[in-house]
């Protein structure tokens, strides 16, 4: 979605916004005789698929972790694994042979029973169908079978041991309706006139308007019991400032991404809560030092001189992420420094020493020299191809801060003479350059699990996608033999320490080769009506998230206080005329794609 720009035609934008929201059924009267309650949710971010084998945007597998649930869950205090659809599990001495017992009283939200044969169906679908394999397929490489000898034995073999087994986030899906799908790459997975969704998670999908709304209802064979709400709304806007807007005004409930200006007012607003929480995730500019498929073919446009890690060691350098966090995020995020945010301290690899990188222009500038990067006339350092070391930079325009990161890195990089271009596009154009190789430098970033498998797989070489796009999920088509070893080491070892151990040598290597520069760890930033919700189960506990959790907690035990029973209940013409406010007095905004992890500048929130 492009922003709506504020300028000769407010006109017209405030009038195809304000048509946008009114289509929104969550803004609609309902149609049943007793009011629902509904929780409304304000998203930000791109969807960019409902499918949960193609899904990697966080806003899609977050609604996706509502729909279908996995063998096992995180503990919404600890985030530890738990037991979900798997209620038991064992595993052989050598650790090759994994058994989970199927829980006996799920069913699907059709009321078929749900049984081993779905998990084994869904694993094996995965192993053998490439495009199924696309959002989670790094889970299942190392499988050599599945299978399910009755309705409540699930069996995995292994080909080497596997640390992840009790946390393979893979939506479980129902046989009975997926064995019919045809072709998994094109498949919508939306609801259709006589073909509603069939989960298992506490929410089924029932509506679905791309840009505009997403709704799900109680699931009401959801084996936990069924929620204490009748409605989960995401209602999307086209930039934080018109969903911000709309929290004020009580449009919506819930909202997750606020900028730091709007956090500091919304802690002195009546009727609102805030919650700051530690993020998961980091933000990072990845670096085009060689895009290539899977099986090494070279694609996209590239500077060839990023090859050079010399020269990506110099743009590193030369970056200072401390001002990035005071200048842009208030202060609310941390420092960059290595993959795995400090949040998860077991895993997090601090550089010390002569490892770490500074903020150094002088040394930065040292090293070009000595390099073999001259200045020309005009102060641009000569490519080793003869041209002027000219930079492309994308960044998505409905991003706030992304055009605000841009102008600090392009002052940065001048100062080590190199020139750079920067170019604000859609946040869908902006992952479908970055997913071709067409790019030098962009905005990009990822959540990460409690456990950190997934961001650590998607820098393998396997990671990277075949020639039709499919086949795996990269960021920055890092592909490093090192990497790789130590990858398949940290797998299959299940000793918690050594394991450890391992991805911090990972990171190390990481941060040596310089694909990308963590620039900084945010926090998540989010507000709530607390004049009709009760607190918000957050994860994990004290300190977490109540959006983007890693599981279903806040919106399966959302508590409506008594004489709401409706949730949020505006008007339609409330909620636009909020929206055009926002945009008349705002102007601009911010998109937050996240992905599942990526933030393709979200994966940001």
């Amino acid at each position: 979605m492009i922003l709506r720009r504020i300028g000769l035609l407010v006109l017209a934008g405030v009038l195809a916004l304000a048509g946008s929201a009114a289509l929104a059924p969550a803004l609609a009267t309902p149609a049943h005789a007793d009011t629902p309650t509904v929780l409304r949710v304000g998203l930000t971010e791109n969807i960019d698929t409902l499918n949960p084998f193609l899904a990697v945007f966080s806003s899609s597998s977050n609604i996706g972790r509502m729909m279908y649930e996995f063998l096992t869950t995180y503990d919404a205090k600890t985030e530890t694994p738990v037991p979900s659809l798997a209620s038991s599990w064992s595993h052989s001495a050598d650790g090759l042979t994994w058994t989970f017992t199927i829980r006996g009283n799920a069913k699907w939200s059709d009321g078929v029973p749900i049984t081993a044969h779905d998990a084994a169906y869904t694993f094996n679908l995965m192993m053998t169908n490439t495009a199924a394999a696309t959002a989670n397929g790094n889970f299942v490489a190392n499988f050599a079978s599945v299978s399910a000898p009755n309705d409540t034995t699930l069996v995995i073999k292994t080909k080497a041991p596997q640390a992840t087994m009790l946390a393979l986030d893979v939506p479980i899906v129902p046989q009975h309706i997926w064995s019919k799908v045809g072709d998994i790459a094109k498949y919508t997975n939306l609801p259709t006139p006589g073909h509603p969704i069939v989960g298992s998670g506490p929410f089924i999908l029932t509506d679905y308007k791309a840009g505009q709304y997403v709704t799900l209802s109680a699931n009401k064979n959801y084996w936990r019991g069924a929620p204490k709400i009748d409605e989960l709304q995401y209602v999307q806007f086209d930039d934080v400032n018109g969903a911000y807007a709309a929290l004020v005004k009580g449009d919506i409930d819930l909202l997750n991404g606020v900028t730091p200006t709007q956090f500091n007012t919304l802690k002195h607003t009546k009727n609102i809560a805030t919650n700051q929480a530690e993020g998961n995730r980091f933000v990072d500019m990845i670096i085009n030092s060689g895009t290539a498929t899977n099986a090494g073919v070279p694609i996209g446009d590239g500077n060839p001189n990023l090859k050079d890690l010399k020269l990506r060691q110099a743009i590193a350098e030369a970056i200072n992420p401390a001002d990035l966090v005071k200048n842009v995020y208030g202060g609310y995020a941390q420092p960059g420094t290595s993959y795995i945010p400090p949040l998860f301290a077991t895993y997090h690899w601090q550089p010390t020493g002569s490892q770490l990188r500074s903020f150094n222009p002088t040394a930065a500038n040292a090293a070009l020299d000595a390099a073999g990067y001259p200045r020309g006339a005009d102060g641009i350092r000569m490519g080793k191809d003869g041209k002027p070391l000219n930079l492309t930079l994308i960044g998505a325009a409905d991003q706030v801060q992304d055009g605000q990161e841009a102008q600090y890195v392009k002052g940065w990089l001048a100062d080590i003479g190199i020139g750079v271009n920067v170019q604000l596009v859609s946040s869908d154009k902006l992952n479908d350059l970055t997913n071709a190789g067409d790019f030098d430098l962009a905005f990009s970033g990822y959540g990460v699990d409690p456990d950190p498998d997934y961001v650590l797989s998607i820098q393998t070489c396997a990671q990277r996608p075949n020639a039709q796009g499919l086949g795996g999920t990269t960021e920055s088509f890092f592909c490093n033999a090192q990497y790789d070893s130590l990858y398949a080491q940290q797998l299959s070892e299940m000793d918690p320490v050594k394991r450890a151990n391992i991805i911090k040598q990972m990171e190390q290597v990481f941060y040596q080769q310089v694909p990308e520069v963590t620039l900084l760890y945010k926090d998540n930033l989010e507000a709530y009506r607390s004049d009709r919700w009760a607190p918000f189960t957050v994860q994990p506990q004290p300190g977490g998230s109540i959006m983007f959790q890693n599981g279903y907690w806040s919106y399966y035990e959302a508590t409506p206080l008594a004489g709401d029973p409706g949730g949020s209940g505006g008007s339609g013409t409330g909620l636009i005329i909020g929206i055009i406010a926002a945009v008349i007095v705002i102007g601009g905004g911010a998109i937050w794609l996240l992905r599942r992890r990526r933030v393709a500048t979200d994966d940001r929130e």
